[in-house]
């Protein structure tokens, strides 16, 4: 099995997690239970996975000028992420915080625009996902299959979301296939780009990491906040959490 194969079949778990997605949409408990999943997995993933990365990665002379950059660039992908939320149609923008989904429409409006959002941060997360699984898996094959079954496992509930959220089966598949396409294009980049330096992937990483802080908590919490069974949203936190420590310790430390 060739490093380039293992970057697409990485995205083949966000497919999987999308047709349980599809399936469940009707399920508001199984919705907000998802969406509870996704915030707990983004907020992990954010912590234990790519800070410590983007620092390492954007590593210069000195600590503070390595923190500060690191600083920089999370807040210019939060910014950025800021922008395209003005561009994506939804229901009003200037009420969001106080709005309390009192109609159905109106909130799947709300979980529709949620969903292109998180398809956006995840499409340079998967990007740079395939970078660093094709690197790893070029180095090692066993290395590559464990990193490939710890990504798999956070990027099923990421496809739960994005369904759940977009809540319309066409349009669903249409962003997890772009999302595969993203994994196998980080990895074909990684390819031809061996030599890439090191800050560039820094700067890239921290980018997601601002993409996602911004949908963590301007757009999932906000869903949490209101929702109807907050002990189920609770416990999808929960699982959210489970599930990045797990794939934590079957991907290894992979830096």
């Amino acid at each position: 099995m060739s490093p380039l194969f293992l970057t697409l079949l990485v995205g083949l778990f966000i497919l999987g997690g999308t047709v349980i997605g599809v399936y469940t949409t009707n399920n508001k408990k199984f919705v907000e239970f998802s969406i509870g999943g996704s915030f707990g997995v983004v907020i992990s993933l954010i912590v234990l996975e790519l800070v410590p990365e983007a620092y390492e990665h954007l590593k210069l002379s000195t600590n503070w000028r390595t923190v500060a950059m690191l600083i920089i660039t999370i807040a210019i992908g939060f910014l950025i992420m800021n922008i395209l939320d003005k561009f994506i149609p939804h229901h009003e923008h200037e009420s969001k915080h106080e709005h309390r989904h009192k109609d159905d429409k109106c909130h799947d409006e709300h979980l529709g625009h949620v969903g292109i959002l998180a398809t956006l941060a995840l499409l340079l997360h998967n990007f740079i996902e395939g970078m660093t699984l094709f690197a790893t898996a070029t180095a090692s094959m066993s290395a590559g299959y464990l990193l490939c079954g710890g990504i798999g496992l956070h990027n099923i509930p990421m496809g739960i979301v994005v369904a759940n959220t977009i809540k319309d089966k066409k349009r669903s598949y249409i962003a997890a296939f772009i999302l595969i396409i993203a994994s196998f294009i980080g990895g074909i980049a990684m390819n031809f780009l061996s030599p890439v330096k090191d800050f560039v992937i820094g700067v890239l990483i921290s980018l997601t990491i601002g993409m996602m802080i911004y949908l963590c908590f301007i757009e999932l919490l906000n869903q949490i906040v209101h929702s109807k069974n907050k002990k189920v949203s609770g416990l999808g936190i929960i699982m959210g959490l489970t599930i990045i420590i797990l794939s934590v310790i079957l991907g290894g430390h992979h830096h």
